[in-house]
Order: C-alpha cells, then structure tokens, then sequence
C-alpha cells in the first residue's frame, strides 16, 4: 500500500503558494516541498498538491499497488469522492486528477485533520518560504 499525504500553503488568497507531499511505502519514504510558479487560492493549491504527488507517483513507476490519499481539505476530498465540484473553475484540477487516478488499481481518499497532517504542512510551509524569498 502506498500512503499519500498532501497540503498546501498560500500566502494571501490568491497568492503565492507552496506543497508538501509525504509518501511512504513499506520500501521507501519520501518529502517533496514544491513551489508553484503561479499564484493562486488556497484551494486551487490544494487540488495542485494531490497532483503533483499524483504526477510522482506515476513519473517513479509507485502505480501497481492500492493508494491512500489524505489531506486536510475537505474540498479536495469530497471532490474525489463525488466526482464534483461546485465551481467551474476547480474542474480542470478535478478532471486532471481522475485521469492521473486511472494509472491505480485502487485508491481512497480520506480527509484529516490539520493536526494529524503536520509533515505535508510543513512541507508546504517550507516550499511557500522558498517562492517567497525569492520574489
């Protein structure tokens, strides 16, 4: 099984935006903190997280066993798991995921609690700090 936690970190709202991906294997572990080039809302960053942890996944050839995803956005979850969002704008990210989702036989998503999400947060806290600094 591979496990897969996501978060994001958005300076202003839109903004600046930074990820953080936690994903562990019984063979590996890994921590991504990436800053995205384009500004954008929270949300928007966190439909980006499961993507680019997604798009590693599939990039390392990690597609052959069953995926577990958290996150700590509600938003991101219930889009998963209902195949919907509300708002038009999300439903690029929500269509780009289902594809990317396709590469897995089985997959599960499960929102979380900040509190039980702090290695992704901090993650994406740091790669914020990065793109931040930068500017």
């Amino acid at each position: 099984m591979i496990k897969m936690y996501t978060d994001a970190s958005t300076k202003n709202n839109p903004g600046p935006s930074g990820v953080g991906i936690v994903i562990s294997t019984e063979a590996r572990y890994e921590q991504l903190s990436i800053a995205l080039e384009n500004e954008m809302s929270n949300h928007e960053a966190e439909f980006e997280a499961l993507l680019k942890g997604l798009n590693y996944l599939i990039k390392h050839n990690l597609t052959d066993e069953t995926l577990m995803m958290y996150t700590d956005s509600k938003l991101v979850a219930s889009a998963i798991k209902k195949k919907y969002v509300k708002k038009d704008h999300f439903n690029v990210h929500l269509t780009t995921i289902q594809e990317r989702l396709t590469h897995f036989p089985l997959f599960f998503i499960e929102w979380i609690p900040e509190s039980q999400n702090k290695g992704a947060d901090n993650l994406a806290k740091q790669a914020l700090q990065k793109i931040i600094q930068k500017k």
